[in-house]
């Protein structure tokens, strides 16, 4: 394995668990804590639509590298060219899909008095799929490190 994918696939989801965490503990609750609820509701879906085209972009870039990774491990050894990293990416990029991209209109209508299920249901909902997410997030970088600590050196 090349020394710039292994420390990429450590790099890259260790920043972005970084920056979920940042936004789950520091920046969303601040402007509730300091502005009306809703100019502080406005700020925080604002926060939440950048946090989920860069978990887009962080994500495919992740699945590439993890993708390229899995290559060079089936070839090294008899084995699949999908890999439980890859499944983990896949999940975050699922929940950052349905959490955002799939709730948030669901979210606007339930706002405005309709749809099946209320807003605090379905915003359980998505604070769940963003809880799940930071979880993959962290799987993802401890996995890589570990392994980035236990492959052998070449030189």
């Amino acid at each position: 394995m090349g020394i710039w994918l292994g420390r990429c696939r450590v790099l890259v989801p260790a920043l972005w668990a970084g920056a979920l965490i940042c936004i789950a503990a520091i920046a969303t609750p601040a402007p509730f804590a300091t502005l009306s609820t809703a100019d502080a509701g406005r700020v925080v879906a604002r926060i939440f639509a950048q946090e989920a085209y860069a978990s887009l972009a962080l994500g495919l870039a992740l699945l590439l590298l993890e993708r390229r990774y899995a290559i060079v491990q089936a070839r090294r050894v008899a084995g699949s060219r999908l890999s439980t990293d890859m499944l983990l990416v896949l999940t975050a990029l699922f929940c950052t899909i349905a959490g955002y991209f799939a709730l948030q209109p669901l979210l606007d209508a339930a706002r405005a008095g309709h749809g099946v299920l209320s807003f605090g249901q379905l915003h359980a909902v998505s604070l769940g799929l963003f809880a799940l997410k930071i979880v993959v997030v962290l799987a993802l970088a401890l996995r890589a490190s570990t392994q980035l600590v236990s492959a052998p050196r070449t030189s």
